[in-house]
């Protein structure tokens, strides 16, 4: 072959292989990666999530809503959305460990992930985020410098259901359905009874906790939380079997903090005819509970979830990052309820006295029962 043919062959060999890596790339960025802007390399960022992935309208999307606020801000900066399919912890951790080496900062919401201080013992150049655990210890080390913890204080976004559920109630009758009774699933239910408990007190409401016979909570410590359990974080059909058997005792306002759960409650809602509203949880659900011309929703109990993962990357950013497990509570905004208008059906009075009650909590003067603070829902501060 002749010197000038073969140069024609290898030019065009190049020019065919940085086409398809190129391709291949495009498509890997349009699946997994969220980029803005080009210039210098930003932050490396990846978020694993469970089964449900980051577009599943709550909890996981909430977080990762936080890092593209933070890219928005940040150009250069870019994520990878990792979806674990079991959902089981130890898989969660090994999910985390198949990538930690080709990124900065990982982001990890939920319970399962908590024995990713392992992975950060061994990687202490890498920086974790934590959403709604705290790291598992090792080898009695509780706090990590490249692990960033956070909790929220559900119980207290759990206490304005609960006060909001006993203001508009008209049958008196109300009630909380849960998935699994971790800990921070007992604080939305311990607060929401709480709230009630305080409505009855407060503004001499008569309003009634319906718990359903064989539906009880067993918590992480083995004792009897009450209330009504699916069992699970992703059973719709238990779900709707529980709000149907609710709606059939005459509740017309029931708080879902079931995850997956909670779709069947929705769903039985919708299809009640009589007048029954849900609380939603976490985020925003109103969009969620439309139905027809109507919409299900009262309000939501929220966790800013997003706010915080933005504020972490923030100092992850700026060099200010320490690590260490923290609870967030009302007096950084980071609990508390939906009130903006068009997202909510609450009725000016209750709006009124949930926002004064709001200050309260968030001064300390009203602390409503968790799992594990001491206090009931029959005896808090502030009651």
């Amino acid at each position: 072959m002749k010197k000038s043919t073969k140069k024609i062959v290898m030019v065009l060999f190049v020019a065919l292989m940085a086409a398809i890596m190129a391709a291949c790339g495009n498509d890997s960025a349009s699946e997994n990666e969220a980029k803005s802007g080009t210039g210098e390399e930003g932050l490396k960022i990846a978020i694993v999530t469970s089964p449900s992935g980051v577009d599943d309208g709550n909890f996981n999307e909430d977080n990762y809503n936080g890092i593209l606020s933070f890219i928005e801000k940040n150009p250069t900066a870019t994520v990878k959305s990792v979806k674990e399919e079991t959902g089981d912890p130890a898989a969660a951790v090994q999910a985390v460990a198949d990538i930690v080496a080709d990124y900065d900062v990982i982001v990890t919401p939920g319970f399962q992930f908590a024995g990713i201080s392992n992975i950060a013992v061994e990687n202490p150049d890498k920086i974790f985020i934590l959403n709604d655990s705290e790291p598992a210890p090792v080898d009695g080390q509780t706090d990590f410098d490249n692990i960033y913890a956070m909790n929220f204080a559900e119980q207290e976004s759990g206490f304005f259901a609960g006060m909001a559920a006993a203001l508009e109630t008209k049958t008196n009758k109300v009630a909380v359905v849960n998935g699994i009774a971790y800990p921070s699933n007992v604080n939305y239910q311990f607060g929401f009874e709480s709230g009630v408990n305080y409505a009855n007190k407060v503004f001499e409401k008569n309003v009634e906790l319906v718990e359903l016979s064989g539906y009880a909570g067993t918590d992480v410590t083995g004792a009897d939380v009450g209330g009504n359990y699916a069992g699970s974080f992703a059973d719709e059909a238990t779900g709707k079997v529980i709000g149907n058997a609710l709606i059939k005792q005459g509740v017309d306002l029931i708080f879902v903090a079931a995850g997956g759960t909670g779709n069947g409650v929705f769903t039985a809602v919708k299809e009640a005819k009589d007048d029954v509203k849900v609380i939603g949880v976490d985020v925003d659900q109103y969009d969620d509970g439309v139905n027809g011309s109507e919409n299900i929703v009262l309000t939501s109990a929220v966790k800013f979830m997003a706010m915080n993962i933005e504020k972490a990357l923030n100092s992850v950013e700026d060099g200010t990052f320490k690590g260490g497990n923290v609870v967030l509570y009302a007096d950084t905004d980071s609990t508390g309820f939906i009130k903006e208008e068009g997202h909510h059906q609450l009725s000016e009075d209750t709006l009124s006295k949930l926002n004064e009650a709001y200050e309260l909590v968030k001064a300390g003067t009203i602390v409503p029962a968790s799992n594990f603070n001491e206090h009931s829902p029959e005896q808090f501060p502030g009651l």
